[in-house]
Parts: C-alpha cells; structure tokens; sequence
C-alpha cells in the first residue's frame, strides 16, 4: 500500500498511467475536477467512461455543456459515455472487483483498436456504501486498477464523497492510489501555496512554501477559512520551507478562536520552530497543539 502522506497531483497534470484518489468535502470541488477531467481526455483524442452514482448522468452531463463540451457530438461518436453504477459496476448485481478490472481492461484494448488516443475513467463510488453484494471488495479493485492502469494508455480518477465515507474507510482507500487529486488551493502565489487535502483520512490544511511579511496575511485568510471545517483542523507543514514569528502568530490566533472541545493540530513542523513555540508561549494555548517533523 502507498503511504498516506502520498503525493497530490492537479487536475490539469493527470496523465495516462495514473490512478487517482479524488475525495471531496463539497459538491464544487466535485464539479471542477470532473468537468476539467474529462474534457482534458476528450481534447486529447481519448475515450472517456463516466460511471455516475450520486449524480444522475443527465447532470453530469449538464455540467460538461456548461463548460462548453458538445457532449451531443461527443456522445454520438462513442468517444464519450456516462453510465450509471448499476449498469457498470454492479451490471451483474453485485460487484466484482476482479471482473470489473478485466472489463476496464476490454475497454481499453477496444478503444485503441478503435482509434482513440486513450481512455479515462472517473466513477462515484458511494454505491460502496449500500448494502451491496461485494462492495467489501472496493479496496481489491483499487489496488488491481493501480496494476491495470500502470503504465497504460489509461487514467482514472475515483470519486470519494468525505461527508459520507468514514475517515478510517478514507485513509484505507487513499492509500491504495499512488497519488490523489489537489483541491483548490485557498491561495495560489510564487512563494506559498495553501491547499486543503485529505491525508490519513482526514481533512487537512497544507502549507506549502514560505510565510514571512509578504503571505503572512495570506495564511490567516486560509485559517480563518478552514475555522468552519467540521471538528478538529489538521495544518501539515510537511513542505513549508519557512515561517516567520508573526506566521506562528497567525496559527496561534485561529487556534484560539476554535470553540471549546476542538483542537488545531499543526504537524510536521521543523523542530527548531517547534521549539520556538515553546520559547513565545503558544504552547500554552489549550486548542493548539504541535508535532514536529520527523528528523529521520
């Protein structure tokens, strides 16, 4: 299995061979990364396979036409089809992981024999969550695509809705994707990026690159933000390159604002500014607490 602390890849950097994890909070997300998934497939000449659940295929395929697709078009030439779970996953009634690979593998032999460039598949998985024949098999299926795909002239994204799949279900399931797709960032710049993700299950905030004076305001807007997120907030400084004191001000400030009974956790953070936490007093603060990156 892959790590949880797996890499993140954007959207617009999917490419054949990959097989990713997308596990959203909110039904934007899911519409931005579905509809940038799919019509980057059709405008590389390769066949795209929709497998809907929640969403009824006529929305999905609304949001393709409102983001200027000619699914019309699409549609009748076969480069495009959105079909439901029932008639795609549980065809037969129930599911089976390892024949559901073998079809995805017929699709994609068919596909290139019938000229396209490629195929991408993208389905909803919450039917895993009904009580279905086989559905404790999800995590087989994961793990046989990363072999299926890898290396292939195929993709394909896995859609996680993270207000009904459980953490430990989420953490399991990230961890059988080599990689999984990037929200969008809260702040975008040269120096920081800061990007909400799923690790370990759970819904974490990503600080990646440098707050000094010029993004220090950038990053309470991003924590102000995140102070709606349900339950406790994971801040993962994992690939923060520097912080400066009024940027550990900032993190202090938004844990003390969290109402009692929930606590900021900020992790992996480099030892010598864990220690400087110390120094200033944050640690002191009841709703904040710090771990420091592994030195290993």
């Amino acid at each position: 299995m892959i790590a949880c602390e797996g890499r993140a890849r954007r959207v617009d950097g999917i490419d054949q061979g990959d097989h990713l994890c997308l596990a959203y909070f909110d039904d934007t997300e899911q519409r931005r990364v579905v509809t940038a998934y799919v019509r980057a497939g059709l405008g590389r000449g390769e066949r795209v396979l929709y497998f809907a659940d929640e969403r009824a295929p006529r929305e999905v395929l609304g949001w393709l036409r409102e983001d200027g697709v000619d699914t019309a078009a699409v549609l009748a030439t076969g480069q495009l089809s959105v079909a439901t779970a029932a008639t795609s996953y549980l065809a037969s009634g129930a599911f089976d992981a390892l024949a559901m690979v073998r079809a995805l593998r017929s699709e994609v032999n068919d596909s290139l024999s019938a000229g396209f460039a490629g195929v991408r598949v993208s389905g909803e998985m919450g039917w895993a969550l009904r009580d279905v024949p086989g559905a404790d098999q999800l995590g087989t299926y994961e793990t046989a695509v990363n072999a299926a795909f890898s290396g292939q002239s195929a993709s394909a994204v896995c859609q996680y809705d993270a207000r009904q799949f459980s953490a430990a279900a989420l953490e399991d399931l990230q961890r059988r994707h080599p990689a999984a797709v990037e929200l969008t960032p809260l702040h975008l710049s040269s120096r920081l990026r800061i990007v909400p993700a799923f690790r370990c299950g759970r819904r974490t905030l990503r600080v990646v690159g440098t707050v000094d004076h010029n993004t220090v305001d950038a990053l309470a807007g991003a924590l102000e933000a995140v102070l709606t997120w349900p339950e406790d907030i994971w801040v993962d400084m994992g690939e923060l390159e520097f912080i400066d004191l009024a940027g550990l001000r900032a993190l202090s400030h938004a844990a003390g604002r969290l109402p009692a009974g929930r606590q900021m956790h900020v992790m992996n953070l480099a030892p010598l500014l864990c220690r400087v936490v110390e120094l200033v007093g944050f640690n002191n603060i009841p709703s904040l607490t710090v771990t420091p990156r592994d030195a290993t």
